[in-house]
């Protein structure tokens, strides 16, 4: 799934412990500067759904694991644990030790002091998603997991109408002793290790700081990793440094054999104490011109994803432009673990329901959509056809899978609308509603070059099979809360996919995760039934034919119109050494050095 004015952070008084070595007064700062397309919209783990929001948290919070930077399939490493996690009962119990000397820099809510990570912090962190207080988008994923007691506990809270009790111990998520963390469910999963390994989300919290910071939590996010914020100014401009408390925590990684670039990395960096640089900052820049220049006149470094419009500019056939080499710019080009699709809201009701003429709109409406233009007059080419909601480099993608899901027919859409009575009574050119009333699509819209881009090739798309829309626009966060609350009708978000396994993909269509991940409130028994089934089952040839069948319940409902898989075209500057974009995971900041 499937994205604020504040500086000037006061973390404390003296610190104690070791420091890093205070850098000779004329030592330039190692400075990461580059630009979201899109505003975060919190600081708050566990109120960010967004991968904007999360590619901060991830590098100020830190879980107790990590994916090896380099590892390609990925490797997951110890990062707050000790070793690796040992587990039982068929995979329904996991415990993980803490490592010793881990802690939390010092902050005004430890009394000036920092304070040692123990097995309650992680307790807690968890426990914050449940509270009905915090509204976490986060939840219904959560609670996927069936964690023993967590849902009781939230739902005490909310039947009473108190305060979520935190001191209540419960089985599912406890600490044994100061340093061991035990997690028991109601079903096997094993892959759990992967939920473990999400930084952005799941990193330890301390209780103390969220007490002491109350409402402004989302302004003060204190965690163990190695980036602590220093300026806010939202949807503008974001600025961390390096934590200067930060834990001994050395370069290492395990690229394949074959891999090159990993290899040289590895030998440049290994032994290097991390982070390597001293501060990043962060500029909010949505439209795509200004980004770019942002990045060819070196006031960026670094631009991840390179704007559709200018990648012939950048990358003619993949290859880095000569003007740009000789000026030591290198670069990567990525087929991205997401898919960008359009959603329905199965609430509404002109566009949402499980009745035949409802289904039949839907279809009719994917059938209209000529992806191919779509990539090719606003992606630039940059992307694939999705033939279904798998997300690519996840275990269950098949490059040769072929669905309806990626069909354009506009042909067989007006005849599917014709069928279920979406004709053209009053000879206006527009079809109604089968009962006669006025059928106009709502469809929200971002305001910026992309968006209005879109606006133009999907109203040509409709109007071509008789359907009329209306465009509502807005930013990206504004219609991101609409669409929570269930207040839109069409929409297109992309998401990306934050683990190898496959199943991520498909959160979007379970039915306890409406108003979270499921943003099209899609709820149908069969595909929750799978849902929980592919998160018991162990990998192999018959969990995939189950991926296989909720492909085809999902083009055969058609909550979402799943359009494409993006390729990323990746660009830095001559001194920026050690990138390579992540796959499933936000973090890579303190990978990256940025020599003068």
């Amino acid at each position: 799934m499937d994205r604020r004015t504040f500086s000037g952070l006061a973390l404390g008084s003296a610190v104690t412990g070791p420091l890093w070595a205070q850098p000779a007064a004329a030592a330039k700062k190692k400075v990461l500067r580059y630009a979201f397309r899109a505003p975060e919209s919190t600081l708050d783990p566990v109120k960010a759904s967004d991968i904007y929001s999360r590619t901060i948290t991830a590098h100020i919070f830190e879980s107790l694991y990590t994916y090896d930077h380099l590892a390609r399939p990925v490797k997951f490493k110890p990062l707050l644990a000790a070793g690796m996690p040992e587990h039982d009962e068929g995979y329904r119990v996991w415990r993980v030790k803490l490592r010793s000397g881990i802690y939390f820099p010092s902050d005004a809510a430890f009394k000036g002091q920092r304070r040692e990570v123990v097995a309650e912090d992680l307790v807690y962190a968890m426990k914050r998603f449940a509270d009905p207080k915090n509204v976490s988008p986060v939840w219904g994923f959560i609670d996927s997991f069936k964690f023993l007691g967590l849902a009781e506990l939230r739902q005490k809270a909310m039947d009473q109408k108190t305060a979520f009790d935190y001191d209540t111990p419960i089985p599912g998520v406890r600490a044994l002793d100061k340093t061991t963390i035990e997690y028991r469910m109601a079903q096997p999963r094993p892959r759990f290790i992967e939920f473990l390994a999400a930084s952005d989300l799941f990193g330890a919290v301390a209780r103390e700081v969220v007490e002491h910071y109350g409402a402004d939590i989302d302004k003060h996010p204190v965690g163990t990793g190695p980036f602590k914020l220093t300026e806010w100014r939202r949807a503008s401009l974001i600025v961390l440094e390096r934590n200067p408390e930060y834990r001994e925590h050395f370069y290492d990684a395990e690229p394949a054999p074959d891999d090159a670039e990993g290899q040289a990395m590895l030998a440049k960096f290994k032994g290097r104490r991390l982070p390597m640089i001293d501060r990043v900052e962060l500029s909010i820049i949505q439209e795509s011109q200004p980004r770019w220049l942002s990045f060819l006149n070196e006031e960026h470094n670094l631009i991840q994803e390179v704007p559709p419009e200018f990648i012939s500019q950048a990358m003619p056939n993949g290859q880095i432009a000569p003007h740009l080499q000789k000026r030591g710019v290198r670069g990567q080009r990525v087929l991205m673990p997401d898919n960008a699709y359009t959603m329905f809201n199965l609430e509404d009701e002109v566009v949402g329901g499980y009745t035949p003429e409802r289904v039949a709109l839907r279809r009719a409406i994917a059938l209209g959509m000529d992806v191919e233009r779509e990539i090719r007059l606003t992606q630039h080419g940059q992307a694939v056809i999705a033939q279904a909601s798998v997300a690519p480099q996840t275990t269950s993608y098949d490059p040769q899978f072929r669905s309806a899901m990626s069909e354009y027919n506009p042909t067989k859409a007006k005849a599917l609308l014709e069928m279920y009575g979406y004709v053209d009574r009053n000879g206006d050119g527009w079809r109604e509603q089968p009962n006669g009333q006025p059928l106009v699509l709502n469809w929200s819209m971002e305001d910026d070059q992309r968006g209005r881009q879109r606006s133009e090739i999907w109203l040509k798309d409709m109007k071509a099979i008789g359907l009329k829309v209306e465009f509502k626009t807005g930013k990206w966060p504004e219609l991101l809360k609409a669409a929570r609350a269930g207040n839109f009708q069409v929409w297109q978000v992309g998401g990306q996919s934050a683990s190898p396994d496959s199943q991520g993909s498909l959160q979007r269509y379970d039915g306890s995760q409406v108003g979270g991940q499921n943003l099209a409130r899609f709820k149908r028994p069969e595909m929750d039934a799978i849902y929980t089934k592919l998160s018991e089952m162990p990998d192999g040839p018959e969990r995939d034919k189950l991926f296989v069948e909720a492909f085809r319940i999902g083009t055969v409902w058609m909550p979402y119109k799943i359009r494409y898989h993006s390729v990323r075209a990746d660009l830095f500057h001559k001194g920026v050494t050690g990138y390579r974009r992540p796959v499933f995971w936000q973090e890579f900041w303190h990978y990256v050095d940025v020599e003068s």
